[in-house]
Parts: C-alpha cells; structure tokens; sequence
C-alpha cells in the first residue's frame, strides 16, 4: 500500500483520489480552500442555486466508468441526471432561431433545414460524418492513453477529413475552424453554430484547427445532461465516494513545496512547515502553481485560455412551460468579438455571445413562482487588455449581457430581484489559474500547440491532473485525467490507458 498525496480537491484531483484509494492505497487531499470541486463551484442566496462553473455534462460516460470502477453504486444511483432536449436554442441577430435536439442527427436535419433553408442540415450533417472521423482517429490517443513524446508528433498532424477539392484528387490543406466553417457550411448562421461552439470552450476559432469540429460532433452524439440541483452536485457525489473509500481530506491547507528526496516526489510541504511524506504526488493545480512547488514541473502548454464572466439572475416570475434549458445568443459582430477576446490588447467594446441557462429544476428556486437563471460570455481573461477587478467594468459587462439575454427573456428586466457576478479576477482568485483562464479541451493538429503537458512529469513520482494537463480542459476530460494519473501509478510507466 503506498501513500498518495493529492494537492487540490478539483474533479480531476478526487477523480484520481478514489481510483486510487480503490486500487489499495492511502490517498490524503490536500486543498487550500475551504471545500472541494475546484471550477465546479455553487452560489446559494435566499434560495436559489447557480452552478458558477459549469452547468451542463457532455460524454457522461466518463463518469459513469469512473463510479462503476470505485463503488456498488452507480453514478445514477449517486444523483439524478437528465437529459437535456433540445439541447440548444440558438438566436441569431438577423431574427433567425431555431432549437435543435439532443442526441438526434435526423431532427438537427430537419431543425436547421426548416430555419436556415433546404440544404443547410445536410452539409452541418456531412461536417459531422468527417467531424466522427476525427473522433475515430484520435479518442484512444488523444484522450484515453497518457501523453508520451513519441505521440506529440503525430497529434500534431490534423486528421480532420476535408472534402476533396473540385477538379482535383488532392485533398484541401489544413485548415482552421473558421475557414472549414467557410468553405463547407457558407451560410453565417451555420458558421456562427459551428464557430460557437469553440467559443464556449474558450477556443478561438480563425486559429484553433478543423479538428475542432469534434466538439460539436460529441455533444450531438453523447447527448447533453444536467444535474438535478445543479451541476455541482457531481462533485458533491465524487466527494462522498471518495471518503467511502476513505480517502482523507484537509481544508485549509496550503501546499507549498514538493518534497524531492533521490530525484523524486517524496511528499509535500505545507504552509505551517510540515511535510508529509508520499510515495506519490498528483498535483490538481494550474501550471504556474505546480512550478512554484516543484520547479520544471509546471510550464504552461497549449493555447492562450480565455477567461468566463457569469452573471446569476433571482427573477420573480415562474419559468414558462416549455422554456428551452439552454439559449445561445449569438453576437452580432463575431469578428469583434473573437478579437475582443482573443486579440493581443483584448478589450469588452465588442457585444458577446451570451449563453442563457434556464432549468427546471425546482432545487434552485425558493418556489415555484421564481426562476434561477445564468448567463455566460466568454471574455479575454484578467489582464488582457481588461480589468475585472474594476468595479464598473464588471457592471457595465453584466448590464450588457443582461441587456441581450432580455431577447429570450421576457420581461428581464422587471422580473430581476437581484443579481451577481463572477469575473475572470475572480476565478483567478479562487483557483489560481492566471488571468483567470479556463482551460480548453486538447486537440489534435496546428503541430501539437493545442496540447496540454502530459500527466507524468520530469519529475519521477510527481504527476498532473486537471483542466491545464493532458486531455484538457472539461468536466469529462478532467475525469479522464484522473483516470490516465490512477493508471500510470498503479501499473507503472507501461500504463497504455484504458481498453
């Protein structure tokens, strides 16, 4: 049995935790804050609930694995989850809306050929087929086996299957999102579906590479899911499972070093001087953190993360029958925002794109004349070219964010009882991500820059979990490197991922 150290109770972090307790041996977490759950936080007033990170699962296989592997119950036994349908509204500037289905290639089809025009769902549908070759190609390497040198090279190239071009055998170049989005769906609303999609996962789309189109090929195939209560009732879940499996857990206690004794990880310092020695140390904290503690450990890798800016709405008023879960309103201005976000000064002239989460869910109301309601924009993170600890920045933000959620909430601005905020400032704050960033999922292409540091470190016995590690950013991702970390120390460096 050997002493496992885990610093940071995020998902990736328990994740790994109670794989490990399960496999035999004594697993003690170590968070600085006073409770667990990382980004996957919760706000609680007068009673009404909002997830502050995020609201809705995608590829909820990774946890159901993940609860079948530690314990008799499973993970629906553990907490009530629904599928949400449709999955998405989706409003556009020029008056264009339309809902499509989850889980349904026929009835996003016929959804998009019925609002955008004869055709339309055809070619989204035929950007999916070559979005499932993507998929095929890179979900064992990419996300389900440990990060080895040898693969980087490889996972550089993008295997996204671009359509052959006229008149010639040769296939086109790779090419970004943006420009796939261009040559194979022409029409902007089709463009703006596909480009919002990365945007959501703080993904500039005019760089990241056509393999992005597997983020929404996932979430129409996997179907997407809440939460009864909010999502943060998922990591209230894998907390209990790991002190099932009596995993230890101290609050309050701030790791400041890693112990090195004969070149490697030998336990951790904390924050009053004492050391707790380990065999093993998985360390669930940004990049800038982990070099901190253990010097090499720790360089940033991958993309420039964008940052999260959340508004939580009290509303009197009882949610309509029939409200769609999610509405995603679309910016009027796509190339200003992207370069609000995502450009080298950043800025918040531009009007986002503001996701509108609505559920029904009477477990984040105080009755059933209220409604909880929260909206999203990603934004350039704290220090691009913006200041979120600027008290009027911030509010002038959430007024225009509320301001554009009034087109699919009627009478908003009557309905408001109070609302907050949270900031990229304050996401920084209480994770320590610099700037406040969230991470991106990885992707294959554009020569590896979309990948995240591997779970082994150079550092032998000193391994990476979470959001700024491989596979990425994401609820699911974050638990499948909690499964990549549990493997490599239960099996040893021959770890292959699972089967």
């Amino acid at each position: 049995m050997a002493r496992i150290v885990v610093i940071g109770a995020g998902m990736g972090a328990m994740a790994a935790a109670a794989r490990l307790a399960v496999a035999g041996h004594r697993v003690a977490v170590y968070e600085r804050s006073g409770t667990y759950g990382g980004g996957l936080g919760r706000l609680a007033r007068d009673g009404f609930v909002f997830d502050t990170g995020p609201g809705l699962l995608h590829l909820p296989a990774v946890y159901r694995d993940l609860f079948v592997k530690t314990g008799k119950e499973s993970l629906e036994q553990s907490l009530e989850m629904v599928q949400v349908d449709p999955a998405a509204r989706h409003v556009f500037a020029d008056g264009t809306s339309f809902a499509l289905p989850d889980a349904s290639r026929a009835g996003v089809v016929a959804a998009l050929d019925a609002a955008v025009g004869a055709g339309a769902g055809e070619r989204w549908s035929e950007l999916m087929v070559r979005a499932r070759e993507v998929w095929d190609a890179t979900r064992r390497p990419l996300l389900e086996e440990p990060l080895r040198p040898e693969r980087v090279g490889p996972l550089g190239q993008d295997p996204y299957p671009a359509p052959r071009r006229r008149g010639l055998l040769r296939r086109a170049a790779p090419a970004t999102l943006a420009q796939v989005g261009a040559r194979e769906l022409k029409d902007p609303r089709l463009v703006a579906l596909l480009e919002g999609h990365a945007l959501a996962h703080g993904l500039d789309p005019r760089t990241a590479p056509a393999s992005a189109t597997v983020l929404p090929y996932m979430e129409q195939t996997f179907g997407t899911w809440y939460v009864r209560g909010g999502l943060h009732g998922l990591a209230e879940a894998l907390y209990e499972r790991c002190r099932a499996r009596r995993v230890e857990f101290f609050f309050g206690a701030e790791v400041v070093d890693v112990v090195e004794k004969d070149g490697r990880a030998a336990g951790v310092r904390l924050a009053g001087g004492e050391v707790v020695e380990a065999d093993a140390v998985v360390a669930g904290v940004p990049p800038e953190r982990l070099a901190a503690l253990a010097p090499g450990a720790g360089e940033p890798v991958g993309p420039v993360a964008a940052g999260r800016f959340g508004v939580f709405l009290a509303l009197r008023g009882a949610r309509p029958p029939g409200t769609a879960h999610r509405t995603v309103v679309h910016a009027p201005d796509r190339a200003a925002e992207l370069e609000g976000v995502f450009g080298a000064h950043g800025g918040t002239a531009h009007l986002p794109t503001v996701t509108v989460l609505r559920p029904d869910d009477a477990g984040t109301r105080p009755d059933e004349g209220h409604e909880a309601v929260t909206l999203t924009a990603t934004v350039a993170p704290q220090g691009r070219g913006v200041d979120w600890t600027d008290a009027a920045t911030a509010a002038a933000w959430a007024q225009r964010m509320i301001e554009a959620a009034g087109a699919v909430v009627e009478g908003l601005g009557e309905r408001v009882l109070w609302h907050e905020v949270r900031t990229p400032a304050d996401t920084e704050r209480e994770t320590g991500a610099a700037g406040g960033a969230v991470p991106a999922p990885v992707l294959a292409g554009a020569q590896g820059a979309f990948l995240r540091p591997g779970t082994a470190t150079p550092l032998p016995g000193l391994y990476r979990v979470g959001g700024f590690a491989h596979p990425g950013g994401g609820l699911a991702h974050a638990g499948m490197s909690g499964a990549l970390a549990a493997g490599l120390i239960v099996e040893g460096a021959g770890f292959r991922g699972s089967q």
